[in-house]
């Protein structure tokens, strides 16, 4: 049995497995609905149909990782990692995306998702995690810092959407104890 299995009959109605590309239509409502409604994404615009496929190629390529959570068969949400940065030294990190429909927040699904996101991670030797949430998201920097992320700055007045000034929270988790790359 996989642990995709094994997370799927400990949780009874949830099974998180890698998404596939029939996926990407829900999966891209979930994200534009989030676009055009909160500030978990700081995007001012709904990604087209193309830039989707952009970013499902991104976090789906090489050793990167994309997770949907099904509740009754139902697509809940997804986490995903991709760059943290383009230059060659930040090889060894990777930023994390999370995203639930707004019925399935608060209960738990969010963090099976990060745990096993965090897992899969540190099979690929990815070294560190980053986590890039706006400053009044308390949930999601609560989420994070369940499961061993740690605050690792701030920035205020950043950037900006719906009209106002928003705080960047970076968190990190460190994946793996080695001393060098």
């Amino acid at each position: 049995m996989d642990e995709f299995e094994t997370i799927a009959e400990a949780h009874g109605r949830v099974h998180i497995r890698y998404a596939v590309a029939a996926d990407q239509p829900v999966l891209q409502a979930i994200f534009n609905h989030e676009v055009a409604h909160s500030t978990s994404s700081w995007e001012w615009l709904p990604l087209s149909n193309e830039d989707w496929r952009g970013w499902f190629r991104e976090h789906t390529r090489d050793d990167r990782v994309l997770l949907v959570a099904e509740v009754d068969g139902h697509v809940a949400g997804f986490a995903a990692y991709g760059s943290f940065r383009t230059k060659a030294g930040y090889a060894s990190t990777v930023e994390d995306s999370i995203f639930l429909e707004e019925g399935y927040r608060g209960h738990g699904l969010g963090t099976r998702l990060l745990r096993q996101l965090v897992a899969e991670a540190k099979l690929r030797g990815v070294h560190s995690m980053v986590a890039a949430v706006t400053g009044d998201n308390t949930a999601s920097i609560h989420l994070h810092q369940s499961v061993g992320f740690r605050e690792a700055g701030r920035l205020p007045q950043i950037g900006h959407k719906f009209g106002r000034w928003m705080d960047l929270v970076l968190l990190q988790i460190i994946l793996d104890a080695r001393q060098a790359p």
